[in-house]
C-alpha cells in the first residue's frame, strides 16, 4: 500500500482515512483473521505494479474501499460481498489465484469474485452496444444477486467521484448506463435512495443546464414549500399524539430527476409541477401491530383531509416483490393542493431506504421472495432469446420499472405479474406447457378469453385443450418477456416441423416422377421465384400457397436451362451501367469509419437528422431495421437516444478522409432584407475551393430575410472556414449549421 507508483502522496493520506472508516464499518462482520490477510494482500497488490487505474484515473484500491463502505453502510451487506470487492482486482490482474481466495476466505467469496471478474471482462467488450455481450452481463447479474448489488454500489461510487474528470466522453457513457441500467436495477431491488441518487447524478452530467435550472428553482421555492409542509403537518401531529401513537413525520422533496420527468411528461415548465414533495409518517410500532397502526393513521389523515380514492396504493396487504411495504394516499391539503402521504413503520422505512435484498440470503434466511421469481425469469428470457433480438433488451428495462398485480390460483396460491398482464401471461408463468395449450380461463368464476387483462385480487383458473397450439397473434396479448420468448420459441419449432414435412413431400413426389433432386438447381429455382429466405418457400408449400406439382414442373424447366444455357444479349446501355456500378464499388477513396472496438467494414448510414461530416464528433446507434446509423454527438436526438436506448450507443470515429467526397450540409443564414446580400453570399460560396452550392431558399419577414443554404462540403474545417467568411458579409446577422 506504500508503493509510490500506485499511491501519490495525496492518495496515501486519503487512503489511510478511508481505511480507518472501513475498519470501523466491518468490525461486526469480519473474522479476526480477515484483517491481517486482507492487509497483506492489498500491500502485495499495490507493490506488484500489475493493477491498473480505471478510465478516470482512479486508484483501484481506494475506489474498492469506498465501494465496500457503501455496501456496508448504505446497503447492509456483509462479509462475503465486502471481501469480494476488496479482492476482485487482485484476482483480475493476476496477483491472487481464485483458488487461494476460496481457500483463505471461503467458497462464497470466491463465487462472487468470479462473477465480478466476468462482468469486468464483458465491459472490455462494450456490453452496452453489442446485444450478445449485454445479455451475458445481465445473465451474470442474475446468477447471484450480490453481484448486482456490488455493481450498483460501484456505479454509485464512480458517479460520486467523477464530477471534475477531464474525460467527458467516458463520464457521459457511465452516466447513460447509470440511467438506463443501474438505476432501474436499484429500483427493482428496493434501493430507492441509491436509485434516486444515480438518476440525479446522471441528469447532472448529461443535462447539466436542466439539472441546475431545477435545482435553483427548488432553492427559490424552498421557504414557501417548508411553510406549507409545516402547516400540513402540525394539526396532523396533534391528532396522532392524541391517538397515543409513537411516530415522526418528515416532508420529502421529490428528486430533481423525478421533477424533470414530470416536466417532460406533462410538457410544462417547473412552475407547472405541483406535487413537488410528499409527507412521510413513520411509526415506531411492534411487528404484530404494524398494519393495524398504519391503517389507524390512514383513518386519521383521511378524516382531516379529503382523499382521492383513485390514488390509494396498498403495499401493506401484499408487499412489492422487492419487499417494499407502505401505504400511499393522496389528499386535498390546505389551499386546495394535492399532497401525497406515505405511511409506514421504522422497519418498513429501513427496507425502503436500503432494500430488502441487503438483508436476506446473507443471514441464512430461506424465505420465499418475488425477487427469486424475477431473477429466474431474467435467466430464462436471456438464455433462450435470439442474440440479435434487441426487443429483449427493451423488455428487460420495462420489466424493471413495471408495476405489479397480484392474482390467485383456485387453491389460493399468490402470483405476481406486471401491470397489463393477460391470462396468457399467467399461464406461461405457471408452466410453458400450460401456456402453449391455453384456450382461456375462469376469472372469478366467469369464462374469459386468453387476452383478458388481469387485475389485483383476481382468482384465475386456466383452461386448456390438447389440440391447442401457439399462434403468431398471441404475441399481441402478452407483456411478460417469459411469455413472449416461449411463444416465439414454440412458433419457430412448429415452423421448423412444417418446413421439414413440406420438403419431404416435395422430395417424395419428385422421386415418384423419377426426377433427381439437385440442391443447387432447387436453390436457383427458389431465388427465381422471388424467395429470399428458404424457410419462406417451404412455409408457402406448408400452408398451401404453392402447389407441389407446379413447383416440380418449374424445377424441370430450371434444370433444362442449366443443362442447355441460352445465349443472352445485353444492351450497350446496360453494359455501361454495370461497369459504372462496378467501378463505384471498387472506388478506393470511400469514407472509412471505425466502429466500436476498432472494427472497420461495418455497414452504416449517415443520419439525416444531423448530417454528420468528416471531422464531426460522432457516435453510432444500432437501429433495429437499418443497421448502424452515425449521428453527431450534438445531434438534437442524441440526448433522447442515450437516455432511452443507451445500450444501443456505439463508439465511432472517422478513420480517414475520402478524396473528392462531399457531404450535403444545411446552413441557416439570417440578415437584412437586401437583394444584394444574397448575391454576396453566393459569391463567397462560389469562390471557396471544393465547396458547391446546391440550393437556396429565402423567406422575408419584417425587414429580415432567413435563408436555408444547402452546400456540399468535404469536412468540418472547410465548413467552419465558410461559416466564418459568411459572417463577415455586410448585413448578415447570423450563420448556423442546422
Amino acid at each position: 500500500m506504500e508503493n509510490k507508483t500506485l499511491f501519490t502522496p495525496e492518495e496515501r493520506k486519503q487512503f489511510f482515512g478511508i481505511y480507518r472508516k472501513f475498519l470501523r464499518a466491518t468490525s461486526d462482520t469480519f473474522l479476526p483473521s480477515d484483517y491481517q490477510k486482507l492487509k497483506e494482500q492489498l500491500r502485495e497488490t499495490a507493490q506488484s505494479g500489475k493493477v491498473q487505474r480505471d478510465i478516470f484515473g482512479q486508484n483501484p484500491i481506494i475506489k474498492d474501499t469506498q465501494t465496500a463502505i457503501i455496501l456496508i453502510q448504505e446497503m447492509g451487506m456483509k462479509r462475503a460481498s465486502v471481501l469480494a470487492v476488496m479482492l476482485n482486482d487482485s484476482v483480475r490482474f493476476g496477483d491472487l489465484p481464485l483458488e487461494e481466495v476460496e481457500r483463505d476466505y471461503g467458497v462464497d467469496v470466491a463465487r462472487i469474485v468470479h462473477g465480478l471478474i466476468r462482468v469486468q471482462e464483458l465491459y472490455t467488450k462494450s456490453p452496452t452496444i453489442e446485444s450478445e455481450n449485454f445479455k451475458k452481463l445481465l445473465l451474470t447479474f442474475a446468477e447471484d444477486m450480490r453481484v448486482i448489488l456490488i455493481m450498483i454500489a460501484d456505479r454509485v461510487n464512480i458517479m460520486r467521484q467523477i464530477r471534475d474528470t477531464e474525460n467527458v466522453e467516458a463520464r457521459m457513457q457511465v452516466s447513460s448506463e447509470a440511467s438506463y441500467l443501474y438505476a432501474p436495477l436499484a429500483h427493482k431491488l428496493g434501493l430507492y435512495m441509491l436509485k434516486s441518487e444515480l438518476e440525479d447524478l446522471s441528469l447532472k452530467y448529461t443535462e447539466h443546464d436542466m439539472y441546475y435550472h431545477i435545482k435553483d428553482k427548488l432553492n427559490e421555492t424552498k421557504k414557501s414549500r417548508d411553510a406549507y409542509i409545516d402547516a400540513f403537518i402540525e394539526p396532523l401531529k396533534q391528532k396522532l399524539e392524541a391517538a397515543g401513537l409513537k411516530f415522526h413525520i418528515k416532508g420529502r422533496t421529490k428528486s430533481i430527476h423525478s421533477i424533470y420527468q414530470k416536466m417532460k411528461k406533462q410538457k410544462c415548465p417547473f412552475e407547472g409541477v405541483y406535487d413537488l414533495f410528499a409527507i412521510r409518517v413513520i411509526l415506531d410500532s411492534e411487528y404484530e401491530k404494524e398494519k393495524q397502526e398504519c391503517w389507524q393513521v390512514y383513518s386519521i389523515v383521511t378524516d382531516m383531509y379529503q382523499p382521492n380514492p383513485n390514488r390509494l396504493r396498498d403495499w401493506l396487504s401484499v408487499p412489492k416483490s422487492n419487499g417494499y411495504e407502505s401505504l400511499h394516499i393522496t389528499v386535498m391539503g390546505p389551499q386546495g393542493k394535492w399532497v401525497e402521504v406515505q405511511i409506514r413503520t421504522e422497519r418498513m422505512d429501513a427496507i425502503a431506504e436500503r432494500g430488502l435484498a441487503a438483508h436476506w440470503r446473507y443471514k441464512g434466511i430461506k424465505q420465499e421472495t418475488g425477487l427469486d421469481t424475477w431473477l429466474t425469469s431474467v435467466r430464462e428470457a436471456l438464455e433462450t432469446a435470439d442474440s440479435s433480438d434487441m426487443e429483449v433488451m427493451d423488455q428487460f428495462k420495462m420489466d424493471l420499472y413495471e408495476d405489479e398485480v397480484f392474482v390467485f390460483t383456485p387453491k389460493g396460491d399468490l402470483y405476481k405479474l406486471p401491470k397489463g398482464a393477460s391470462v396468457l401471461d399467467f399461464a406461461f408463468l405457471i408452466h410453458t406447457k400450460l401456456g402453449c395449450s391455453c384456450i382461456g380461463a375462469k376469472v372469478n368464476g366467469k369464462n374469459v378469453p386468453i387476452k383478458q387483462v388481469l387485475h389485483s385480487g383476481d382468482q384465475v383458473e386456466i383452461m386448456t385443450q390438447s389440440t391447442q397450439t401457439p399462434k403468431q397473434g398471441w404475441l399481441n396479448y402478452v407483456v411478460t418477456s417469459k411469455a413472449r420468448v416461449k411463444i416465439k420459441q414454440a412458433l419457430k419449432e412448429m415452423a421448423a416441423r412444417q418446413h421439414t414435412l413440406a420438403k419431404e413431400e416435395l422430395e417424395r413426389k419428385m422421386k415418384n416422377r423419377k426426377i433427381e433432386w439437385d440442391e443447387s438447381i432447387m436453390m436457383q429455382l427458389i431465388k427465381r421465384m422471388g424467395y429470399k429466405i428458404i424457410t419462406d418457400f417451404y412455409q408457402s408449400i406448408a400452408n398451401g400457397t404453392l402447389d407441389v406439382n407446379q413447383i416440380i414442373d418449374q424445377y424441370v424447366e430450371q434444370q433444362r436451362r442449366v443443362l442447355e444455357p441460352e445465349a443472352t444479349t445485353h444492351s450497350a446501355e446496360e453494359f455501361s451501367l454495370q461497369n459504372l456500378n462496378a467501378d463505384n464499388g471498387k472506388e478506393p477513396n470511400d469514407d472509412v469509419l471505425v466502429i466500436d472496438q476498432n472494427v472497420k467494414g461495418l455497414k452504416f448510414q449517415l443520419a439525416k437528422c444531423c448530417n454528420p461530416i468528416y471531422g464531426d464528433d460522432i457516435f453510432g446507434f444500432v437501429s433495429v431495421m437499418n443497421g448502424i446509423k452515425i449521428h453527431r454527438t450534438d445531434c438534437p436526438n442524441a440526448k433522447d437516444m442515450r437516455e432511452r436506448f443507451g445500450y444501443r450507443i456505439v463508439k465511432a470515429r472517422w478513420a480517414g478522409k475520402s478524396i473528392g467526397k462531399n457531404y450535403p450540409i444545411n446552413l441557416r443564414v439570417v440578415g437584412n432584407d437586401d437583394i444584394g446580400i444574397v448575391t454576396n453570399i453566393t459569391s463567397v460560396i462560389n469562390k471557396e475551393e471544393g465547396i458547391l452550392l446546391r440550393s437556396v431558399n429565402i423567406d422575408v419577414h419584417d425587414g429580415l430575410f432567413s435563408g436555408t443554404l444547402t452546400v456540399l462540403v468535404s469536412d468540418t474545417s472547410k465548413l467552419d472556414a465558410l461559416i466564418k467568411k459568411l459572417r463577415t458579409v455586410k448585413g448578415v446577422k447570423q450563420v448556423a449549421r442546422n
